[in-house]
């Protein structure tokens, strides 16, 4: 076959793909089909219990379903409360947060040590794995460097597919450690290999706590400072766990009840968190400032400021998606709990860094963006800025690169993902199988040489 003959044989394939892929949208109406498994209200369907973790945004008042202040618990205990225990005491709360995740009690002073103690010792790789694995084979998408790490971590486990409690506790401490040290040695190897910087690889120090060890891992002189640590660590205590009904929680229960074992799981949750729509967004966000940056003149002019964001709306400005990113969530309405934390922490490393001009645009883009957005569309609920919007800034204060954002989701999500794993394991059961409506019409099947 010709190259003119195969490139339009391939231009029918895809058209006939599009033209029978699409379904009436009126249908989903007629079965009453919620779309996401959400609700025209942004409500999720109930799919599962779970004892892990809880999104509160709705109260009941006078009988009516109500938006609130959105609040997120961990275990039963308000994130806010915990984030307020650890930092008043000057700690970092990463590892005391996933103690909690994963055994459901927050620990004791000994108890945390003992824990600290035992991801230290697991924060190490395969011998010979940055070598024959990473550097060998290194990719310029670092989530896809991550999940075949995970993956290939699986033939280095005589007990790789062992679904024991027990197995699978061990397994998800020794990921929960490992995990920076693959995302971090995958992104030295693809500087290096794609754009020829220098090689510098360090070993973890077992004192150091995870959001430490990243900043020293990443950085060639392995300096950082205490707030720098800090507010790294509030992010990863933040993106640790957000509810079972999160795509990539979700993914994990539903590969887990199949029976598949955890590194398969994990790799999945990974392939789901890649995508933009799910762990990607910080990065939209701090491209669109970007863009914003260049083209509106004046950062106090909120006219100005008002114009650009009406022409993302419209689809004339960044990159015509008519989306302004980091505004809006499933679930919150009125306030995005974790945003709200993570403001308080934004401000202080924005004056270190000497950066509070650009902190300033982003408030008047977090307060002006909302009703323009309600005022343009049909929102069942409010608008409200979400983590997102302001991840993307911190990470880039702390000189993070681009490439490791969505790998960074990936170090503290997992906390989240291993704990819905043991707790599908324990008290799942049945494998995860929804239903789906056929809409086909039947036809008669014809002979091929009457086709």
């Amino acid at each position: 076959m010709g190259n003119t003959t195969f490139s339009a044989e391939m231009e029918r394939l895809a058209s006939l793909c599009k033209e029978n892929g699409k379904i009436n949208p009126e249908l989903y109406s007629k079965f009453d089909v919620k779309q996401g498994l959400r609700d025209v209200s942004g409500r999720g369907v109930l799919t599962g219990l779970t004892n892990i973790s809880e999104i509160y945004a709705r109260e009941v008042v006078d009988g009516k379903v109500i938006p609130c202040d959105g609040r997120l618990f961990y275990r039963g205990f308000e994130v806010g409360d915990i984030i307020k225990g650890f930092t008043k005491e000057n700690r970092f709360g990463f590892e005391e947060v996933t103690y909690l995740l994963l055994f459901g009690e927050l620990p004791t002073a000994e108890q945390l040590r003992v824990f600290n103690e035992i991801l230290a010792e697991k924060r190490v790789l395969p011998k010979n794995f940055v070598r024959d694995i990473i550097m060998k084979a290194t990719s310029p998408d670092m989530m896809n460097l991550l999940s075949r790490g995970v993956l290939t971590l699986f033939y280095y486990d005589q007990k790789a597919s062992d679904n024991s409690v027990d197995n699978v506790l061990r397994q998800s401490l020794e990921l929960i450690a490992k995990f920076p040290l693959v995302a971090v040695y995958g992104y030295q190897t693809y500087r290096h290999r794609y754009h020829g910087d220098s090689f510098v690889i360090h070993n973890p120090e077992k004192g150091l706590s995870t959001a430490e060890n990243i900043l020293h891992l990443l950085r060639k002189d392995s300096q950082f400072t205490e707030l720098e640590a800090k507010v790294l660590d509030i992010a990863l205590v933040l993106h640790a766990e957000h509810g079972g009904g999160n795509n990539s929680t979700f993914t994990t229960r539903v590969v887990s009840s199949a029976g598949s074992d955890t590194y398969s799981v994990i790799s999945a949750a990974l392939s789901s968190l890649k995508g933009s729509k799910h762990g990607g967004a910080n990065i939209k966000v701090v491209e669109m400032i970007d863009d914003m940056k260049e083209k509106v003149k004046d950062w106090e002019d909120e006219d100005e400021i008002t114009k650009y964001l009406n022409d993302l709306l419209d689809g004339k400005a960044f990159d015509r998606s008519k989306l302004i990113y980091g505004m809006g969530h499933a679930i919150y309405s009125k306030s995005d709990p974790r945003a709200k934390a993570f403001r308080s922490f934004v401000e202080p490393l924005a004056k270190e860094k000497g950066r509070q001009a650009e902190f300033n645009l982003y408030q008047k883009v977090e307060r002006i963006a909302p009703a323009l957005i309600q005022g343009r569309r049909k929102i069942y609920k409010g608008v409200c800025p979400n983590i997102d919007f302001y991840s993307g800034f911190v990470y880039e204060m702390l000189g993070l690169p681009r490439e490791l954002y969505t790998p960074l989701f990936a170090i503290a999500r997992i906390s989240g993902w291993c704990a819905h794993r043991l707790e599908e394991l324990i008290s799942g059961g049945k494998i995860i199988r929804p239903a789906y409506e056929s809409v086909a019409p039947r036809r008669e099947y014809v002979s091929i040489d009457q086709r």
